[in-house]
């Protein structure tokens, strides 16, 4: 199959994505009961969006000429378990670039919604109670990154103007930046009891799968903040409901384990915990940003030349 015959599965109509290249076949699949066309015939893949891994892995078998599968997120973990149904080669890529901007914003919020207390405020509001008082500010804290990759990094330019008293960064690898050293996981154990601010930005994978645990947890200092934007499976639930409950520890979560989190769940009413439901990428910044990447990945695909943010190949 060549890139002028290729099928390309879009979750958008073409004629609403500027700079398609021409000699490529679109169809659009949003991830409904009926395929748009043969799934053997499709060469590029884009996965649709937040529709959840069991449609975003159901043609993954039928795609014996598939070349490029594209997801329209930072994490890849909802297609991984499914690469062993795809043929050798095919590249798997990610949406780096597309949800920084607003991945990072929502960071920052719940940030400072939970230091500053908007939550008891809201609820205050509906009671028409005026809870005036001291509330913790981010000046002056000590902030700790762990996953110091393109998301990690947007967060770190968005905490510049906050005055905090100094940002760690923790990455899978050992290097320096322009505003100072990355640490590895096996630094954590030294960088926890100094952050009172803990921002979970790593992608979820065997070496991230449950890290924050007991021992992660009782190494942050008393009153921490643990801010979750990357996923659930990052973080023993268990073992942080045992520290919330006691009112050591406060969260912000943006994912969690199990999500969606079903009613009844002790996690919706622990206390010292801010919860908002997986909304990181979910804004007006995404559809741009996301028609801009397929736009260029496309072009390139259709020229031959290599397609950008391979995360893994197939073997």
């Amino acid at each position: 199959m060549t890139a002028t015959t290729a099928d390309v599965w879009l979750p958008f109509p073409a004629e609403e994505i500027d700079g398609l290249p021409e000699n490529l076949n679109y169809l659009f699949w949003g991830g409904g009961t009926e395929y748009p066309g043969n799934p053997a015939d499709c060469a590029y893949y884009v996965v649709p969006y937040m529709k959840g891994p069991e449609i975003a892995q159901r043609p993954l078998a039928a795609m014996s000429g598939v070349q490029v599968v594209q997801t329209l997120s930072a994490g890849i973990d909802h297609v991984e378990p499914g690469l062993g149904l795809l043929p050798a080669g095919v590249r798997l890529c990610n949406a780096k670039g597309v949800h920084e901007a607003s991945t990072a914003e929502l960071t920052l919020a719940l940030i400072l919604a939970s230091l500053r207390g908007f939550p008891g405020f809201v609820h205050g509001q509906d009671k028409e109670e005026w809870r005036s008082g001291f509330y913790p500010a981010l000046a002056d804290k000590s902030v700790l990154i762990v996953g110091y990759g393109s998301i990690g990094s947007a967060i770190e330019d968005r905490l510049a103007p906050f005055e905090c008293a100094r940002v760690a960064r923790v990455a899978r690898s050992a290097r320096t930046t322009a505003r100072g050293p990355v640490h590895t996981l096996d630094d954590l154990p030294a960088l926890l009891p100094e952050a009172d601010v803990v921002i979970l930005s790593t992608p979820l994978n065997p070496s991230t799968q449950g890290l924050v645990g007991a021992d992660f947890l009782a190494a942050m200092p008393d009153g921490a903040l643990l801010v979750n934007v990357a996923r659930g499976g990052v973080v023993d639930t268990k073992a942080l409901l045992s520290e919330l409950e006691s009112g050591r520890l406060r969260a912000a979560l943006d994912v969690t384990n199990p999500e969606p989190l079903p009613q009844g769940h002790p996690l919706w009413h622990a206390p010292n915990v801010l919860i908002t439901p997986h909304v990181g990428g979910s804004t007006s910044a995404f559809e741009p940003r996301a028609k801009r990447l397929l736009a260029a990945q496309l072009t390139r695909f259709a020229a031959g030349e290599p397609v950008r943010n391979v995360v893994t190949t197939t073997g």
